[in-house]
């Protein structure tokens, strides 16, 4: 019986203990997390880093204050504009087999148009306020903005610009989205509620959008941003604050960094037993007496009485100052020489690397948010102005980096030795050795004077390697492309 007994009760107590576990632990799954509750350390405990949290606060959704620290705040400033305009600073080459005066033509419609301008703003609004967009305008399309850009529509000269406008006082998404998977934009806005500043509004449809999306988020969150992105602000916003106040704070300490002290013996007593009147007159001799050091240097006081300075020392300051700057460069993803204008710190530093990286990340942001803008707008604009898109039509980022004189020679050197090179071997004709060399004048600046005259004239045969060429206006050129290996 006993033996019984000591069955049944083993077995509820396995049953009490089974039920006593927690759903994680009966599934597989057990939570690991350090805990000493004597110590208050660890999970759970009650200590200061187990009361942090981070609650979703959605600071780009607060307009006012992103308006007010843009037109306010230097750093803010700063951060909104520096990648946009190192994005658009060296704009783009046009890889095509276009005649050369043609890509000028298309170039003048760029400048004459101002579409990096525009481009430039709609990315800039893009970063402050997490979206923006950019309406194509097209001659005669005013009353069919809400349907499917048709490139066949596009008469020539058409192409007007285009009209920006950011997320919040512009462009509203309609609850319409993509439904075709093959849309390079699947699952956004398929419509967008256009607000003109005189009041009116239309519907436009997407493809006559270029659209500028803010950090990008999360499906959910996403949706709460109506299908726009964060503002960069929201990415540096504590950090800003921390710096801001400790800027604040060492801009007061300066004016404590000499206090001066000056002890009265009976000073309690008169302040405790004195009337109003002696109160008074005690604060218009002290005030008195300040006004003396100030003027003349001068302390007059009483024979007990003692007068000395407190000096404040700022060592330490500027360290914690600097990591505060530093924690603000890495969320903007701006190196401290760029946007403080610091010089490199450090022994043998240069700044090289930070730069190239700052570089790489232009460039990653020119792919992910310029190139679908580029890729609607160029086909429009040769539609515009050719009456055809070129088959080959093409693009890539200028270098963001400046080069220095030597650089640059360096690199003009090397172009022009491999254009005579293939020049010798007979592979190009004097034609397309002089078109080559033109092309270099985008990036290089040389060779900027040859003229889509002297590229006619030139000889277009591939065999005349060792003949002598026709004297053109670009004789200069022609001669250097024979001798320079001589």
């Amino acid at each position: 019986m006993s033996r019984k007994r000591n069955k049944k009760m083993a077995e509820k107590q396995m049953q009490k203990a089974v039920d006593s576990k927690p759903k994680e632990q009966m599934s597989g799954y057990t939570a690991d997390a350090f805990m000493n509750t004597l110590a208050r350390l660890g999970t759970g405990t009650p200590n200061l880093l187990e009361s942090t949290e981070y609650p979703n606060t959605r600071l780009t959704q607060n307009y006012g204050l992103m308006n007010s620290l843009y037109r306010s705040h230097w750093i803010v400033r700063k951060i909104i504009d520096c990648i946009p305009e190192d994005m658009c600073k060296n704009w783009i080459d046009l890889k095509t087999q276009l005649e050369p005066g043609e890509v000028e033509r298309f170039e003048r419609l760029e400048r004459r148009t101002r579409v990096k301008r525009d481009i430039l703003k709609a990315l800039k609004w893009c970063r402050l306020y997490g979206g923006s967009g950019a309406v194509m305008i097209i001659e005669g399309h005013e009353h069919i903005l809400d349907e499917p850009l048709n490139y066949d529509e596009i008469m020539p000269g058409s192409f007007k610009g285009l009209i920006v406008a950011d997320r919040w006082t512009g462009l509203y998404p309609s609850s319409e989205t993509i439904e075709d998977v093959s849309s390079p934009e699947f699952g956004y806005p398929e419509y967008y509620e256009w607000n003109l500043e005189n009041g009116s509004a239309m519907r436009v449809h997407h493809s006559r959008v270029l659209r500028f999306t803010g950090r990008e988020l999360p499906l959910m969150e996403r949706y709460a941003e109506m299908h726009w992105g964060a503002s960069e602000v929201e990415m540096v916003f504590d950090d800003l604050k921390k710096r801001d106040n400790t800027s604040w704070n060492i801009a007061q300490l300066v004016f404590l960094a000499n206090i001066r002290v000056l002890k009265m013996a009976d000073l309690g007593e008169m302040l405790a037993m004195g009337d109003e009147q002696s109160q008074r007159e005690l604060y218009t001799t002290l005030s008195q007496q300040n006004q003396l050091l100030n003027n003349m240097g001068l302390q007059v006081m009483d024979k007990d009485d003692d007068f000395h300075t407190i000096q404040y020392s700022f060592s330490g300051l500027s360290d914690i100052y600097q990591n505060f700057m530093l924690d603000i460069s890495g969320a903007a993803e701006i190196p401290v020489t760029k946007l403080f204008g610091r010089s490199p710190a450090g022994l043998s530093a240069t700044g090289e690397s930070d730069m190239q990286n700052y570089y790489d990340m232009v460039g990653q942001k020119q792919a992910s948010q310029l190139e679908p803008a580029l890729d609607k707008l160029l086909p429009v604009m040769a539609m515009s102005e050719f009456g055809y898109i070129p088959d080959d039509l093409d693009y890539e980022f200028n270098p963001i980096a400046e080069q220095s004189e030597d650089e640059l020679a360096n690199i003009v050197d090397k172009k022009v030795n491999s254009i005579v090179n293939v020049f010798n071997a007979g592979i190009l004709s004097q034609k397309v050795a002089l078109k080559e060399l033109k092309e270099m004048s985008v990036t290089t600046g040389m060779f900027t004077n040859i003229t889509a005259e002297d590229i006619d004239k030139a000889d277009d045969d591939f065999d005349t390697a060792g003949e002598d060429m026709p004297e053109t206006g670009s004789s200069i050129v022609e001669n250097y492309l024979r001798g320079i290996e001589q």
